[in-house]
């Protein structure tokens, strides 16, 4: 299995226009590092399950997420917005951080919930939060988020 989360999966400076888009990009990067079978599938799915209820959880964070045939391994990327962007969020306020996750059909149970989990055991932290937003590379995020997503699923 390839590591969740890879620097090629990293955006430090995304110019979303709006969700979709943020969502679209992000599908980009899985897409370029050859996580995902079919791309327009995976979005679909992303949108699909954004429209169920919203992934913006909070403190300027969202957590869009998909589990389907069109994702090959479990990935995260991350994309660090240029400009707020309205999610309809839990607390009202515009994304600034999306961590989006790609999840196999076929995955054992259910690692999406997990990894949602173990995203948000870290990001309720401010300093946590102001560390990544601070952060001046994709290696630094990485350091940050050490290895526990890689623990999440083992």
């Amino acid at each position: 299995m390839k590591e969740t989360i890879t620097q090629k999966l990293i955006a430090l400076d995304l110019d979303g226009q709006d969700k979709e888009d943020v969502i679209q990009q992000l599908a980009n990067l899985l897409d370029e590092d050859g996580r995902l079978n079919n791309r327009e599938a995976y979005i679909r799915n992303v949108q699909e399950r954004e429209r169920l209820t919203t992934t913006g959880i909070g403190f300027g964070i969202a957590i869009p997420h998909g589990k389907t045939d069109a994702v090959k391994d479990v990935s995260v990327a991350i994309g660090r917005l240029q400009t707020p962007v309205e999610w309809d969020a839990m607390d009202g306020e515009p994304v600034t951080m999306v961590f989006q996750i790609a999840v196999p059909e076929a995955s054992k149970g259910n690692e999406h919930l997990r990894l949602i989990s173990a995203l948000s055991r870290q990001l309720i932290h401010q300093e946590f939060r102001d560390q990544i937003m601070n952060a001046t590379s994709s290696q630094e995020v990485l350091d940050l988020l050490g290895n526990s997503l890689e623990k999440t699923l083992a």
